[in-house]
């Protein structure tokens, strides 16, 4: 590759994969650079485990960050919300600063997408960027996560509590019960989001989850909450002696949930 300095990179997400391979690698790669992009609209749940990430790790995560942030490009998109058909979030704040933090450098990175997915995460087209899949090679798949995560202490994200996935607090692909959560939870998040889909000098109505308003759909939290207790009672019957995450998370596999390419690795 050239006389330039060859670096190894791995984007964190704050979520279970990305997180099992980076003790997976640490030991395996010691010159390896990780990043996280901070939007700044993250939860404190992730903040937090990456905290203790860092400590796990012995090494400093690099944050890195838009030069222009969420309300920025927002008014660029006047007003516009980002949604799974238009990820302006995704481009702006997070692929950006990584290709930037990159630049021209030979860089491996390192991607966190298992044996059994079908997905295929963040991948640079810039030819200076080579992706590797140390899970897909290894053909590791959900258990062996959840084994890498067990062993090494660090246990599970707290928002794994209520929530599936890593990303903005208001990320576009949270399920219904997960924005009736996040109302209970963090209310203060959630206002804020709320004022996101209400705040818009030309009147148009743009909402979080395409089909209703925030407050629509809190209003009728208790037949959410009602209807996502009897799914997960269903899934107990087939997954017997499982604990609750990832009962969880098998939920979301059959449900073929999508979600933010950068955010959730």
């Amino acid at each position: 590759m050239g006389n330039k300095k060859l670096r190894h990179i791995m984007g964190l997400s704050g979520g279970k994969d990305s997180t099992a391979l980076a003790l997976y690698l640490k030991d395996r790669v010691p010159d390896i650079e990780y990043f996280f992009c901070d939007t700044h609209k993250e939860l404190p749940e992730t903040y937090a485990y990456l905290k203790k990430l860092e400590i796990l790790l012995k090494k400093k995560i690099v944050f890195l960050e838009a030069e222009r942030g969420f309300e920025h490009w927002l008014s660029v998109y006047r007003g516009f919300l980002p949604s799974p058909q238009a990820r302006w979030c995704t481009k702006q704040l997070k692929i950006r600063p990584i290709e930037k933090f990159i630049g021209e450098d030979e860089a491996i990175s390192y991607i966190a997408i298992r044996a059994d997915e079908d997905r295929a995460g963040y991948i640079s087209t810039k030819p200076n960027i080579k992706p590797v899949f140390p899970f897909m090679k290894e053909g590791f798949v959900k258990k062996d996560i959840f084994r890498i995560i067990e062993e090494s202490g660090i246990g599970m994200p707290e928002y794994y509590r209520w929530r599936s996935r890593s990303g903005c607090y208001f990320c576009f692909f949270q399920r219904k019960i997960e924005w009736v959560r996040l109302s209970e939870i963090h209310p203060d998040l959630f206002e804020k989001s709320v004022r996101y889909e209400q705040e818009h000098d030309d009147g148009r109505k743009y909402f979080w989850n395409q089909q209703e308003s925030l407050i629509e759909l809190v209003a009728r939290k208790d037949q959410i909450i009602a209807d996502n207790k009897k799914m997960m009672n269903q899934k107990k019957r087939y997954l017997p002696n499982r604990p609750l995450i990832e009962i969880f998370d098998f939920v979301l596999d059959d449900e073929n949930e999508d979600f933010c390419f950068v955010c959730n690795l």
